[in-house]
């Protein structure tokens, strides 16, 4: 019989990754972080302006490609 987890409601994607037992690799752990920090720099107006510039074309399509890849690796986990 399998155990009943309480649902959590966060942005922390280590922490989610964790509750859903998925075994993170450090390079992984980190680029989570990162990824992690996306929805509070674009959420919060003094972080806007600092992520926008950030935020270039090449920065984009490089974590694109990193959530893609690490999308991928949930998958073949799960």
């Amino acid at each position: 019989m399998q155990s009943v987890k309480t649902i959590i409601f966060t942005h922390d994607l280590i922490r989610l990754a964790k509750q859903a037992e998925i075994v993170l690799t450090d390079k992984i752990i980190t680029q989570l972080n990162e990824v992690t920090t996306f929805n509070i720099e674009a959420r919060y107006d003094d972080y806007k302006l600092s992520f926008y510039k950030k935020a270039t074309k090449s920065y984009a399509q490089k974590w694109s490609k990193i959530c893609e890849n690490f999308y991928n690796f949930v998958k073949k986990t799960i």
